[in-house]
């Protein structure tokens, strides 16, 4: 059974404790950002529930698939990174305890300065591939690739790492570096433009509140 599967490669995955030194991933006082929050696993949907009955913005991206019940088959939402649910809040020292007093919750992920940032673009990106997409896959996690846009069709504006599998199509690769997941959807190559690097290193850039 699929969730089986997601819950026993769930457990087997350490989550990370810190991430790089990037300055970008540091934590901003007074500023509204997103986080990783680590969960115990299969008590994401609970945590979430919570967070948004405490007025904490937050994001669960969910997965359907099929489940086998006896004689028949049962379609289920099961979160797509198990073990992680992610809040969109200023994380001054109360709100942060307000969080993690959720049963269920475990930590903030953080770098070695402080609870790590999520790129906007990140969050945006996996917003729009799970609304539009037909079919999502887990996707080992990248850290090379050909960075795109996507400039038409229902993924416009999605920015992710292209592995070409074919010469007219592609897989779009939307990772999450604070938490090291990453998922994908197939998409055609002419749908997509090649740009220097992930947009919050680019010059010019301005994150979307």
């Amino acid at each position: 059974m699929l969730t089986d599967k997601m819950d026993a490669s769930a457990k087997k995955t350490h989550a990370p404790m810190a991430v790089g030194q990037d300055h970008r991933l540091f934590s901003q006082e007074n500023a509204p950002g997103w986080y990783a929050l680590y969960v115990q696993v299969n008590h994401e949907k609970k945590v979430t529930d919570q967070l948004l009955k405490k007025n904490i913005a937050c994001f669960l991206p969910l997965l359907p698939t099929w489940s086998r019940r006896r004689d028949r088959r049962v379609r289920l939402q099961v979160p797509l990174f198990p073990g992680y649910v992610f809040v969109h809040t200023v994380l001054e020292n109360e709100v942060h305890v307000e969080i993690l007093k959720i049963p269920g919750s475990v930590y903030i992920v953080r770098s070695s300065q402080g609870p790590a940032l999520i790129p906007d673009y990140q969050v945006e990106s996996l917003r729009t591939v799970l609304t539009h997409a037909d079919t999502l896959t887990l996707y080992p996690y990248l850290s090379a690739g050909d960075w795109v846009e996507v400039v038409r069709g229902p993924f416009a504006g999605c920015v992710g790492i292209l592995q070409r599998l074919n010469p007219k199509k592609g897989t779009l690769v939307i990772s999450i570096d604070v938490i090291r997941q990453a998922a994908s959807v197939q998409l055609a190559l002419e749908d997509v433009v090649r740009i220097d690097g992930p947009p919050d290193q680019r010059c010019g850039f301005r994150a979307r509140s």
